[in-house]
């Protein structure tokens, strides 16, 4: 017999817990013979209802529990994770929890993600002969099929199914979509009630048989039936993560771990969410949102994509130096973006929480983050601390020296003696986006804020100045295209290096790229068919170095300096000058005024030809070897015109 994970356990009386969830059910309130312990089967539309009675064939739980999102109920399942062994109360903060993972799942798994349709050619660009293609990975129908089949029978034996009405952005507005989550992990339901907005509201939303998204997710059973950790069951030999956005359909086995199991964030946000934004004619983006007022009390927001390690979250939560400027957030890590009726772009936070990576952040970097996560937050595989707080890699500074530290696997950990980091470089926050001090007042407006400009960006040491803005909309996104970052060593890389990372959305294009380009080229003339005109979009780099290799630009709360230039120029100000790659500062017009230390203004800016001469080479290559057939014209056109205005430096 396999070895299951029971999640309605007794609960031991010295926890002081709730008492365990509701278990007697009507004579009908049952699916497939399998009784539901909370809530009722009235509650759910026919075509919810007909989803849950798929999934209770194919996966067999013992009960089922149907999520209300409520007070007592989140505090109820804590509890029973915490007697499981899954998470440890933080009785430094107020309602915080630690979970560690199986060492074995602690991160998203790129590889073993895929997206379903019926030709290859719609999910992925063709790669030139003889090339990997890194545009995604595409499963035909048939090894769709066999993959749940082999996978998902039986998975929720001696299991609660827990059946998750969720809204990916406010329930009321228009711009919002819907989901329902089956797992059989009361750690995602935990979690997708801080990052969604969970609960009854969305099934009283889905009583008129509208239709949602399907998100079936179960941790696995390994086929051995050996379960290496009680307290966090996964299959990692067999994880697999699947879409189908033809059927608005999302399947996910083997993990319990962040995006692999939140289904909500980056499977539907960004993979299903890019799919329905181009049917429907908008933007499914990975991108902060930012409110900036100025001195005069003017507000405008922007949007930026950056890959990961590019200070996304910092920007997103900025202190900034310049005096009279406020800056408040959003949203750090997803944009869904659509033109009004007067052709004004305007974008909602899907997500309700952040879903943070850990090492990092602290109160020097990110103060406004790290108070955000001291209350109702789930940490996971962070290390902890004997007085019953969290610790991780960049709080050095904050830990008292006579505090012991217990590493993310559970050992005694000494900091300066000890060789392996406390936290696991990908250990996360889960925290309720309400809880930021400097969350905007109008972070959950229905009809979305109206935004001015895009930003794209990397970390790129050499050649490519602080901020430049693009000629036109095709060069905008060109620009996005285009966009390269150096890598942080991983066990993948030999070292550092600069890798492709277009629109901060390789892993997660939910089809053909050469496809997201076009769609993302005909924005313009949507925009002026409605009267307006798209914002205007810009390149950001934090990361340049000097020939010592020290950053020229401190960053931080100093980055205010550029967007206080983005916002000028937004007000089309002549405060620029044209180069062979965009729009930079004129002399002067970047306000360096207060700085503590003196920066290199001309080598901030500087283009050198031969860097340039590589780098549209390099591009080049790109586009040849991945999208020799999917290249929209208008992306080839920039890409030419941009190699001869280099050229004629």
């Amino acid at each position: 017999m396999p070895q299951v994970f029971e999640t309605y356990i007794p609960l031991p009386t010295t926890l002081g817990c709730t008492p365990k969830l509701r278990t007697a059910t009507k004579g009908n309130n049952v699916i497939r013979g399998v009784p539901i312990v909370n809530g009722e089967l009235g509650q759910l539309s026919a075509k919810i209802r007909t989803f849950l009675e798929e999934s209770v064939a194919l996966c067999q739980p013992d009960r089922i529990h149907i999520v209300d999102g409520g007070d007592k109920e989140s505090a109820t399942l804590l509890n029973i994770l915490h007697a499981q062994g899954t998470i440890q109360p933080l009785p430094k903060y107020d309602n915080c929890w630690l979970a560690r993972t199986n060492p074995t799942d602690v991160a998203r798994v790129e590889s073993k993600t895929f997206i379903c349709t019926d030709k290859r050619e719609q999910t992925i660009p063709t790669p030139k002969a003889g090339v990997n293609g890194t545009l995604g990975n595409w499963i035909s129908p048939e090894g769709y099929d066999t993959a749940i089949r082999s996978r998902f029978p039986g998975c929720m034996k001696g299991r609660t199914m827990f059946v998750v009405p969720f809204s990916m952005g406010p329930i009321a507005s228009p711009l919002s979509k819907f989901g329902i989550e089956i797992t059989d992990s009361a750690y995602v339901v935990c979690s997708m009630r801080i990052m969604t907005r969970m609960g009854l509201e969305v099934l009283e939303k889905l009583a008129d048989n509208s239709d949602f998204i399907k998100c079936l997710h179960s941790v696995g059973t390994p086929i051995n039936g050996k379960i290496s950790m009680p307290s966090w069951p996964c299959d990692p030999e067999r994880t697999i993560i699947l879409h189908k956005p033809a059927n608005n359909e999302i399947v996910s086995y083997g993990s319990g771990y962040g995006g692999n199991s939140l289904l909500g964030k980056k499977c539907f946000a960004l993979r299903i969410g890019s799919t329905i934004a181009q049917r429907e004619g908008w933007l499914a983006e990975h991108m902060l949102i930012l409110g900036i007022t100025d001195p005069n009390g003017v507000k405008k927001y922007i949007v930026a994509a950056f890959p990961s390690a590019c200070g996304k979250t910092n920007l997103a939560m900025m202190n900034p130096t310049l005096p009279g400027y406020t800056m408040e957030c959003v949203g750090d890590d997803i944009a869904w973006m659509k033109f009004d009726s007067k052709g004004q772009l305007r974008a909602i936070n899907p997500e309700n929480g952040f879903f943070g990576v850990a090492p990092g952040t602290s109160m020097e970097t990110n103060p406004n983050a790290m108070n955000t996560v001291y209350k109702n937050t789930i940490f996971t595989n962070v290390a902890a601390t004997s007085d019953g707080g969290v610790f991780w890699e960049g709080m050095e500074k904050e830990i008292s020296p006579d505090v012991e530290i217990t590493d993310w696997l559970g050992q005694p950990w000494k900091l300066g003696v000890s060789k392996t980091p406390a936290a696991h470089p990908n250990s996360r926050f889960c925290a309720p986006a309400s809880q930021c001090p400097i969350i905007d007042s109008a972070w959950e407006d229905n009809e979305g804020v109206p935004i001015s400009a895009i930003l794209f960006g990397g970390r790129r040491p050499e050649g490519v100045p602080l901020v430049y803005e693009a000629n036109s909309w095709a060069h905008g996104v060109f620009v996005g295209s285009a966009m390269r970052s150096e890598t942080t060593a991983a066990a993948e890389h030999k070292g550092k290096m600069i890798m492709n990372d277009p629109f901060a959305m390789r892993p997660f294009f939910g089809y053909n790229f050469g496809d997201y380009l076009k769609h993302w080229l005909s924005m313009e003339q949507r925009a002026e068919k409605a009267g307006g005109h798209p914002p205007k979009i810009f390149h950001i780099n934090w990361f340049r170095k000097d020939a010592k290799g020290k950053f020229l630009w401190p960053g931080f709360g100093e980055n205010s300096r550029v967007l206080e230039w983005i916002l000028r120029r937004i007000d089309d100000q002549d405060c620029y000058r044209d180069t062979p790659i965009g729009r930079v500062p004129s002399a002067g017009a970047l306000n360096l005024d207060g700085l503590k230390s003196p920066v290199d203004e001309k080598e901030l800016f500087a283009i050198p030809k031969q860097f340039w001469l590589k780098e549209v080479d390099e591009i080049k290559q790109y586009y040849d070897n991945q999208l020799p057939h999917d290249l929209p014209q208008e992306i080839a056109k920039e890409l030419q015109k941009l190699t001869v205005r280099v050229e004629q430096m």
